[in-house]
């Protein structure tokens, strides 16, 4: 698995080391997320403007392996509003940047019947635009009904235990 540092950064604005664009909350409920890749992402120069203001939809995005190569297709990163006849188109594919073994692990990976690739974050480390893939399985819908009983099961055992700590009957 390849993270970044996440030390201080010597940009402005981003004194964590990393800025969040955008998440893709619903691949997370869709999906048993196996494993996450950090990727950099061949942006155009309107792209990252935009990404700058906080617009992209991660949303049906998907990442494909084309000889060699990993793209990702299907990410909504909106035009420019000050650009000119230089914008970028909002739904192209985009190259990622990612080590040959991590790609070679994917790509068989995603050989495997069920397996996919899904984008969950995009964000800013250091300047650089970065976005986390995840080697996802698809969730049957007794998955996600069993997910979030087991949610709601533990919301209401810390609030009986804060109504107890309080004193309050339960």
């Amino acid at each position: 698995m390849a993270k970044g540092k996440s030390g201080a950064s010597g940009s402005k604005g981003d004194e964590g080391g990393r800025k969040l664009v955008a998440s893709n909350k619903k691949a997370r409920h869709d999906y048993h997320i196996e494993d996450t890749f950090e990727a950099g992402l061949v942006l155009q120069g309107t792209e990252v403007k935009s990404l700058r203001l906080g617009r992209a939809s991660l949303v049906d995005g998907f990442v494909d392996i084309d000889r060699g190569e990993a793209w990702l297709h299907a990410v909504h990163i909106p035009e420019y509003a000050q650009g000119t006849w230089t914008n970028h188109a909002a739904r192209r594919k985009r190259k990622l940047l990612l080590h040959r073994e991590e790609i070679d692990k994917i790509e068989r990976k995603v050989s495997e019947k069920g397996h996919t690739v899904v984008p969950l974050a995009l964000y800013f480390v250091k300047g650089r635009a970065k976005i986390e893939i995840g080697l996802a399985k698809g969730k049957k819908s007794w998955d996600k009904r069993q997910a979030i009983a087991e949610r709601t099961a533990d919301r209401e055992k810390e609030e009986a235990i804060g109504r107890r700590l309080k004193g309050m009957r339960d």
